[in-house]
């Protein structure tokens, strides 16, 4: 069984530091081989592709543009009426990701509108998600590149993200068929939203393209006080025999570097894992 893989997520890791080269920096002197990151467009691609590589990392995940952070949007992929939007925002994170050598871009669903019943609006919702995701796989097919679903809890996040269990992820997966769409299985969410993290392990990691990893319910480190038994889930991970990156998208509680005393245990234990995407 190999060890997992693991990557800074520097949208949430070294919020100590200012800007994105500066955290990539620290994650490369913490030991860490890969980085993902939310939203790098306020960055040039060329000049954040640069500081990676001399931070001796690799660019794993980036998310599509979020839409109009001042009229609360966080995603477009599901809101109907933003197909168009939506299409320009992939346009422009496939632009990134090729420059960031990038391989998986999460396909961002957005919040169902504000007043509107989620009940009422779920059809339509799906109908529009289901033909920007179509529209997506054959966009990402032509650079070989992954696009990948992330449901968000509604109960303590995000109360209005259209796409909020596992379970609704995979159906639509499963009603766009598309060999290049993937799951995100973030345990935090999955956690809070429906439990039974080894069940829903086995059942979905052939969907499954990335794992990301945070305490619940205060999204600290995986070591600190919570309901998760991180060991007992990577060792999960592992005998599962899942291959792909395990992102570090939490809280630090302290000072971040100090905070990775679990991965320095972890590679202790397990050593680290060779290089691939």
């Amino acid at each position: 069984m190999a060890p997992l893989r693991f990557s800074a997520n520097v949208s949430w890791l070294f919020p100590e530091l200012p800007g994105l080269p500066a955290r990539l920096r620290a994650a490369g002197s913490s030991g860490f081989e890969a980085a993902e990151v939310a939203w790098p467009y306020a960055e040039q691609p060329e000049a954040l592709a640069r500081a990676a590589r001399e931070a001796g990392l690799r660019l794993v995940l980036i998310n599509t543009p979020p839409g109009d952070r001042e009229k609360g949007e966080m995603g477009l992929g599901a809101v109907p009426g933003r197909q168009a939007a939506f299409r320009e925002g992939l346009e422009r994170a496939v632009l990134y990701a090729k420059a960031l050598g990038c391989p998986r871009i999460h396909l961002m669903a957005g919040r169902v509108p504000q007043g509107a019943d989620r009940a009422a609006v779920r059809s339509e919702m799906e109908t529009v998600f289901l033909e920007n995701l179509r529209h997506a796989a054959g966009v990402l097919a032509q650079e070989s590149l992954v696009g990948l679903l992330e449901p968000i809890n509604t109960r303590i996040t995000d109360p209005r993200y259209f796409l909020d269990t596992p379970q609704q992820a995979a159906a639509i997966l499963q009603k766009v068929g598309r060999p290049n769409l993937q799951l995100q299985m973030d345990l935090f969410h999955w956690q809070i939203m429906d439990g039974n993290l080894t069940g829903n392990i086995r059942e979905f990691l052939p969907l499954i393209g990335h794992v990301q990893a945070a305490q619940v319910p205060d999204r600290g480190e995986p070591d600190s006080p919570g309901e998760l038994n991180f060991p007992y889930l990577f060792q999960l991970l592992e005998d599962e025999g899942y291959r792909g990156f395990v992102g570090c998208e939490y809280r630090p509680q302290g000072d971040t570097a100090e905070g990775l005393s679990w991965l320095r245990s972890y590679w202790d234990r397990r050593g680290r894992p060779q290089a691939g995407r």
